[in-house]
């Protein structure tokens, strides 16, 4: 089975986070993890769990239009955002469909290929250039076992990204396109300058012809 690898220089693997130089190319000492303290600020983490998820998650950046993950390989990894925006989108024959889009202080991963351990059906993509935390499968499955704080991290950011996807769900059952539009802009319109429109249309569910024209009623009508 294809396995997604991060899309990085090889010396970044060699960083990780508040962890000693080791003496080896690339290496260096960092602040504490994004991805960690992002994590204990959902629910408090001990601190021999931070420093595990210090040392096992890892820094990278990945370039715009760069993939995190394409369909039919595994994603072994989960991301935090620190900077950037991405999107998940699957390929309907010569037609891509945008399926999700999030931006700073979220995490995204292929949810079905990491948490199954399976090929995923979607991909992920770069809308701009991001820095990101990784951290893998393996490692979150020690944290589970052996810290069960994080298990309870874990269910307060499943219920959150729960919200996030009947909000995605809710969206898509709207059957007049200015609502989608208009719902959209009232949750995520720091995403318009950001974000191509192609790529909110396709989100929405409607071509880019469409949105052009919700767009420029909704501006004249002000």
């Amino acid at each position: 089975m294809p396995v997604c690898e991060p899309p990085t220089k090889p010396e970044t693997h060699s960083m990780s986070f508040n962890h000693q130089p080791t003496g080896e190319p690339g290496s260096t000492t960092l602040t504490e993890s994004p991805l960690v303290t992002f994590a204990h600020a959902v629910h408090p983490i001990s601190a021999a769990a931070r420093d595990y998820a210090n040392r096992k998650s890892f820094p990278y950046r990945v370039k715009k239009g760069e993939f995190l993950v394409r369909s039919g390989e595994l994603c072994p990894y989960i991301y935090f955002i620190q900077k950037g925006i991405l999107r998940g989108y699957v390929q309907d024959s010569k037609k891509e469909i945008t399926t999700w889009i999030t931006a700073e202080n979220e995490l995204a991963t292929s949810i079905t290929s990491f948490h199954a351990q399976q090929k995923s059906f979607e991909n992920i993509q770069a809308i701009e250039e991001s820095e990101l935390t990784a951290l893998h499968y393996d490692d979150l499955q020690y944290l589970y076992t052996h810290h069960p704080e994080v298990n309870i991290t874990g269910r307060k950011l499943l219920e959150k990204y729960y919200r996030d996807a009947e909000e995605r769900a809710y969206i898509a059952r709207l059957t007049e396109a200015t609502s989608k539009y208009q719902r959209f802009i009232a949750t995520k319109s720091f995403m318009l300058n950001r974000v191509p429109l192609k790529f909110i249309a396709s989100y929405l569910g409607m071509t880019l012809e469409t949105l052009s024209r919700i767009r420029s009623k909704l501006s004249h009508a002000k």
